[in-house]
C-alpha cells in the first residue's frame, strides 16, 4: 500500500511516488496536518508527529489560554478558536454556525472511488493508486464528514475531496465546503496565478506572499477568462528547474475560490474549492454533498517538473475520450472565413481547397441553424437553416465526406436568445430572478441547467443533431457568464444552490452525450478560453485555446496555459492577417510554428490566398503531419518566458528522449544583436542528435550544457522551429 497508517502514533502517512503527505490524530480526536514535500520515511513521522504533539497538541488543547490558529490544520472550522479562514462552515436550524469534527474512523484501500455526479482523475487498476477515508463527526450536529485522499504511485499527485453528510433529524446549510485546506509552517513562498481576461487567458503572474489573504476566485458561473483554476506555491529560489514547487489544480467549471492566508505567525494556510460567495447548500436528514476534487502536485525540481506531472495525469488519468491516445486531426473551421455569411457552395468551396493542402477536418461554425444571420437570434433553435443549407446537415456532410474531410459542427447549447421559439415557448427556462430585468450578453440569456427538463431537452436536440448526418467533431462553445441567478424550479432556501446544480446539470449533459457518441470528438469552447479547466478536459478531450489567433498574443496565452495543461489539449490555428482580434500583420511561418506547437488548425479563407502561400501551407501540413504524435504526446520544456522579455523558447521531447523538437521565437529585430545561444533540456547527454534541416550532428551533451547557436534572424516576427532525431534512428 502507498498509503500507511501507524496505531500507535495515530499517525497517517500517504506516499505519492517521490511525494509524502502526513496527517496526525491528536489525542482528542483532532485531525492536524504535519508534512508535505519530498518523500520521507516512514519512520520519520513518528518524530513529525509527536513534535506536533509535543509542542502544538498538548499546549493548545490543555491550556485554554492558547488558540488553535497556532496549530497547522487539516480541515479547520469555524467558530472555534482559529480566527484563520475556515474550509467548511454550517448552519443549523437553531441558527449557530458552529462546529468541532472529531475524528470517528478511518478505511484504507486500493483503487480510487468515482466522485457522484463529478468529473475527477481515475485509475484503469486498482494497483495504480491507494485511497484514504478518514471520518469525521460533529456529535452536536449529527454531521459526518468524510475526507477523501488518493495517492498515485507513478505520479507525485494527491487528490482530495470532501463528502458531507447529514446524519441528524433536523436540517443543516453548508455555507463553506472547500475541497482542501493545508497549512504550511511558513510564509516564504511566492504564489503563482493564471490570470488574465478574454482573448489574453492564463497569462503568469508570480507574486510573493505577504501578511493577509491573497486569493484568485471566479464568480461568474464558469472557471472564466479571468482565472484559473489553479495557482502554484513557488520556493523563493524556485524557477523552472530548481526548487519547491506545490500545484494546486481543481476539477470544476463553475465558480471557485483559491486563497492563501498568512497569519500574524507568518503560516501559510492554502485552500481551495467552490467559491462560498452567493453559495449554500441544504442537506436534508440522510442527504449527502460531494465537493469537487483538487489534484496536488509536488515538485523538488522546479515549475516544469510539476508541469509535466500534470500533463501526464491530465492526459492518461483524467481525460476519459477514446480520442486521448489518438493523434488529432488537422481542421479548418469557417468562422473567421465567413462569419455569419455563407452558402453551401462557399462552404464546399473552402473545405476543397482545405483538402487540397492536405487538411483533414471541416468545421462548419455558427450561423447553420434557425434564424440565425447575426448574433441576435436564434440559439435554442437547433433546426438546419435550409436558406443557407438546402441539402442539410446530412448533404453537406456527405458532400465534404466525399472530398475525403471528416465533418464538424460548431453549437451553444447551454444558451438561449430572446428571439428564439424556444425561448418564446419556454420564457422560465433561463436563468433569472422574478421582477427583475434579465441582463444579455451577446444577446443571449442562459439556460437553466439546473433543472433537469431543460437537461433532458439538452440532450435530446444535441442527440438528434449527431445522429441526423456524419459529424465527426462538436465544437461545444459557451459565450456569456451568468447574471440574476436564480432559478424558477427551486424553493427560496435553496436559490444560493443554482450555479452549483448548474455545473452539475452540465457534467449530467456531457455524460450523456459523450457516452453516447463516443466516436465524436469533442471540443469545449466558452468565448475561447473561458472554461479551460481540468472539469471540461474530463468529457472533451481539447479545448479551443483562445479567440486571440494572432501568434505573438498566443506565445504568451499557449506559455502560460502549459503550465498546467498537456498541449494535446490546446487547439491552435493559423488565421489571416491582418490578424481579427489585434490587428497585427505576421509572417506566415511564425503563425505556423506556434499554431503547430499544439493541436494544428486553421481559421482563414484559403480562397485568398497566394499560390505561394498556398504551397508554403501544405508543407506546414505535410510537416505537423511528420511530427504531430511528438507534438501532442511528447513531454514540453519551456526555455524562455514571453513574459520576461522579447524571446520565447519551448521545447519537446518524445518519452524515449531519441526525437525532439526545438521552437524559438522573437517578437522584435534588433541592431547588432549578440550571438544567441540556447540550452536545452530533458534529452540525453549521451545520445547523438541529427538535425533534419542539414543532417549536421549534435552531441546531446554539447546541446544541454554548451547549447546551440541560433541562426542570424532579420525583422520583426520571426522563429525557427528544428527537429532532431537520435542518430539510430535518422540512420534507420
Amino acid at each position: 500500500m502507498a498509503i500507511y497508517y501507524d496505531e500507535k502514533t495515530k499517525t497517517f502517512h500517504l506516499v505519492a511516488k517521490d511525494t509524502s503527505y502526513v496527517v496526525y490524530v491528536s489525542t482528542y480526536g483532532r485531525l492536524f496536518h504535519v508534512y508535505f514535500g519530498k518523500r520521507i520515511k516512514d519512520e520519520s513521522t513518528i518524530h513529525l508527529s509527536s513534535e506536533v504533539e509535543k509542542v502544538y497538541v498538548a499546549v493548545v488543547e490543555q491550556r485554554r489560554n492558547f488558540s488553535f490558529e497556532v496549530m497547522p490544520q487539516e480541515y479547520p472550522a469555524y467558530g472555534n478558536t482559529d480566527f484563520r479562514s475556515p474550509a467548511y462552515q454550517i448552519q443549523l436550524e437553531n441558527g449557530s454556525t458552529i462546529s468541532d469534527l472529531r475524528y470517528l474512523s478511518h478505511k484504507i484501500y486500493k483503487g480510487k472511488p468515482k466522485l457522484e455526479g463529478l468529473p475527477a482523475t481515475y485509475v484503469e487498476n486498482e494497483d495504480e493508486a491507494d485511497t484514504l477515508e478518514i471520518e469525521l463527526y460533529d456529535k452536536v450536529a449529527n454531521l459526518k464528514v468524510n475526507l477523501i485522499y488518493t495517492a498515485f504511485r507513478d505520479y507525485d499527485v494527491i487528490t482530495r475531496s470532501v463528502r458531507f453528510e447529514n446524519m441528524g433529524k433536523e436540517d443543516i446549510k453548508l455555507l463553506r465546503a472547500l475541497s482542501m485546506n493545508v497549512d504550511f509552517s511558513d510564509d516564504k513562498f511566492d504564489m503563482l496565478q493564471l490570470s488574465g481576461a478574454w482573448a489574453r487567458e492564463r497569462h503568469v503572474i508570480r507574486r510573493p506572499l505577504t501578511l493577509g489573504v491573497q486569493s484568485i476566485e471566479s464568480r461568474r458561473g464558469a472557471s472564466s477568462h479571468q482565472q484559473n483554476p489553479f495557482i502554484a506555491l513557488l520556493r523563493k529560489d524556485a524557477d523552472e528547474w530548481h526548487g519547491d514547487v506545490y500545484g494546486f489544480s481543481l476539477v470544476y467549471s463553475g465558480n471557485f475560490l483559491a486563497q492563501v492566508e498568512v497569519d500574524q505567525y507568518k503560516m501559510a494556510r492554502v485552500s481551495m474549492g467552490i467559491n462560498p460567495f452567493d453559495f449554500s447548500w441544504l442537506l436534508k436528514p440522510g442527504e449527502t454533498f460531494q465537493t469537487p476534487e483538487v489534484v496536488m502536485v509536488y515538485s523538488d525540481s522546479g515549475l516544469n517538473k510539476m508541469s509535466n506531472t500534470y500533463h501526464k495525469l491530465y492526459r492518461n488519468r483524467l481525460m476519459r475520450s477514446k480520442f486521448k491516445d489518438k493523434e488529432r486531426p488537422i481542421l479548418i473551421n469557417n468562422w473567421e472565413a465567413t462569419y455569419f455569411d455563407f452558402t453551401e457552395e462557399k462552404l464546399k468551396e473552402l473545405a476543397k481547397e482545405a483538402k487540397d493542402l492536405g487538411i483533414e477536418l471541416f468545421v462548419l461554425d455558427d450561423g447553420w441553424f434557425g434564424k440565425r444571420n447575426s448574433d441576435n437570434s436564434s440559439l435554442g433553435d437547433w433546426f438546419v437553416n435550409k436558406e443557407k443549407i438546402p441539402s442539410g446537415l446530412d448533404g453537406l456532410a456527405k458532400g465534404i465526406n466525399s472530398l475525403g474531410l471528416k465533418f464538424g459542427l460548431w453549437m451553444e447549447p447551454e444558451m438561449v436568445s430572446p428571439d428564439s421559439d424556444l425561448y418564446r415557448e419556454h420564457p422560465d427556462w433561463c436563468i433569472h430572478v422574478p421582477n427583475r430585468p434579465r441582463s444579455e450578453s451577446r444577446n443571449q440569456l442562459v439556460l437553466d441547467l439546473s433543472r433537469k427538463d431543460v437537461q433532458d431537452y439538452i440532450i435530446k436536440v444535441v442527440s438528434d443533431i449527431l445522429e441526423s448526418a456524419n459529424i465527426s467533431y462538436v465544437k461545444w462553445d459557451m459565450n456569456r457568464n451568468m447574471t440574476e441567478i436564480g432559478s424558477a424550479l427551486l424553493p427560496p432556501e435553496r436559490q444560493r444552490e443554482t450555479a452549483h446544480r448548474y455545473i452539475l446539470g452540465l457534467y449530467r449533459i456531457l455524460e450523456e452525450i459523450t457516452t453516447r457518441f463516443p466516436d465524436v470528438l469533442f471540443e469545449s469552447c466558452a468565448g475561447g478560453g473561458g472554461r479551460f479547466d481540468p472539469g471540461m478536459l474530463y468529457y472533451m478531450p481539447q479545448t479551443w485555446t483562445s479567440d486571440d489567433t494572432d501568434a505573438i498574443e498566443r506565445l504568451k496565452i499557449q506559455y502560460g496555459t502549459s503550465i498546467v495543461y498537456p498541449l494535446i489539449s490546446m487547439g491552435s490555428h493559423i488565421s489571416a492577417v491582418p490578424n481579427h482580434q489585434v490587428n497585427r500583420i505576421t509572417p506566415l511561418k511564425i503563425r505556423a510554428h506556434v499554431a503547430m506547437s499544439a493541436n494544428f488548425g486553421f481559421e482563414l479563407d484559403l480562397a485568398k490566398l497566394s499560390s505561394e502561400e498556398k504551397e508554403e501551407i501544405k508543407k506546414y501540413v505535410e510537416k505537423y503531419k511528420e511530427i504531430r504524435k511528438l507534438v501532442q504526446f511528447g513531454d514540453f520544456y519551456r526555455l524562455l518566458s514571453p513574459f520576461e522579455g522579447n524571446e520565447t523558447a519551448w521545447l519537446i521531447v518524445s518519452e524515449d528522449k531519441r526525437e525532439f523538437l526545438l521552437y524559438y521565437f522573437r517578437v522584435l529585430g534588433g541592431a547588432n544583436e549578440p550571438i544567441k545561444r540556447l540550452y536545452l533540456k530533458g534529452i540525453k547527454p549521451d545520445f547523438n542528435y541529427v538535425l533534419e534541416d542539414d543532417n549536421s550532428v549534435y552531441c546531446g551533451d554539447e546541446l544541454m550544457y554548451a547549447g546551440i547557436i541560433l541562426p542570424e534572424l532579420k525583422g520583426d516576427f520571426q522563429s525557427i522551429m528544428m527537429h532532431f532525431k537520435e542518430e539510430s534512428i535518422k540512420d534507420g
